[in-house]
């Protein structure tokens, strides 16, 4: 097989779910986050999976991927679109019947005038300033909004990964006078305010991060490991260099693994001469740069030749290979192309 290959834990996924329902308060809804392809894992079958461990609300980012997810998951589960109403939407809103998170007042009119009485969700801004109604503008249209009957109300955590940070408290406390005496269903929380505990669980949380294998939830099991074929061993010299620019130079003879995975595959060129892939439990370094389609493993302690090497395993996790990459794991699973070979367990 030329192309590495992406195995993905279906059963370690559902786990993950149950694992935060469990977390979450009593009587609260713990939906899915499925957009950016379920993060790299594939969305239509990851969402399969979750809707038969009991998942009945997904969220993605856009319309168009509420489009793919309710052809894959059929008519009955609520599908939740971050972005909301955008200008072009209308058809698929309707036709898919899909709930726009509103956030704006040009979102809502359009909304109320294009689709009167379909579902939506209102999205507020408590104070990171990405999306969502800021409180003079609810303030504004809330009877309205009201009385049109959202079927959630929410918002977005900035720093929930940080459980002392101060903004968390800052943004509950927020919410609340947004939303307290108000006739609907809330939701502030993703995967860190699930771990932050009830007062931020409200009537839905929403994991994403966590149900993929990444952190702030620690106690995830992993759902994604990477397998990458050797294609070529060679003996090298000492003194010889591997790879693009000359960074690496054999001390002694070595044998170097040339294997099937690259930047292009979602493998950040950061990781170069930073990192290690896996012969079962035996770590082997990344030598030289990453390239479109390569990578260069030092194999010269292994008794055998290798016909493939593990970048993402249990001995690596995406959070300990994104450390390495200076980033966070989201980037790492989400990078993950498409010339990877799915495999699904479970």
């Amino acid at each position: 097989m030329g192309t590495s290959v992406l195995h993905i834990d279906l059963n370690a996924l559902r786990d993950n779910w149950r694992a935060l329902d469990a977390l979450s308060a009593p009587n609260v809804e713990t939906a899915a986050v499925v957009k950016a392809n379920a993060y790299g894992t594939g969305a239509a079958k990851a969402a399969r999976a979750l809707q038969k461990a009991g998942v009945k609300t997904f969220f993605v980012a856009a319309v168009e991927e509420g489009v793919a997810l309710r052809e894959a998951l059929g008519p009955s589960p609520e599908i939740g679109v971050f972005s909301g109403h955008m200008a072009g939407d209308t058809d698929m809103i309707a036709d898919m019947q899909l709930t726009p998170m509103l956030n704006s007042l040009a979102q809502t009119t359009r909304h109320f005038e294009a689709l009167p009485g379909h579902p939506f969700g209102i999205q507020l801004d408590t104070g990171m300033n990405r999306l969502g109604l800021e409180p003079n503008e609810w303030d504004a249209i809330k009877e309205i909004v009201m009385q049109a009957g959202p079927r959630l109300v929410m918002s977005h955590l900035a720093c929930a990964d940080e459980p002392d940070h101060p903004m968390n408290a800052q943004q509950l406390t927020c919410f609340r006078e947004m939303t307290d005496g108000l006739n609907v269903r809330r939701a502030l929380s993703a995967t860190g305010g699930i771990l932050l505990g009830p007062d931020y669980h409200f009537d839905l949380v929403r994991p994403g991060i966590g149900l993929y294998g990444g952190l702030p939830f620690e106690d995830a099991q992993p759902v994604v490991r990477i397998e990458c074929p050797v294609i070529q061993v060679r003996e090298v010299a000492a003194g010889e260099t591997v790879g693009y620019g000359n960074t690496w130079s054999a001390e002694g003879p070595a044998r170097i693994a040339t294997i099937s995975a690259g930047y292009a595959d979602g493998i950040m060129r950061a990781i170069s001469n930073n990192a290690v892939l896996f012969d079962g439990d035996t770590p082997c370094p990344l030598i030289g740069r990453v390239s479109m389609d390569l990578i260069t493993v030092d194999v010269t302690h292994l008794p055998q030749t290798p016909h493939a090497l593990d970048l993402i395993c249990p001995h690596q996790t995406v959070d300990e290979l994104a450390q390495n990459a200076g980033t966070i794991g989201y980037e790492i699973l989400t990078s993950l192309g498409e010339r990877y070979t799915r495999r699904y367990i479970g």
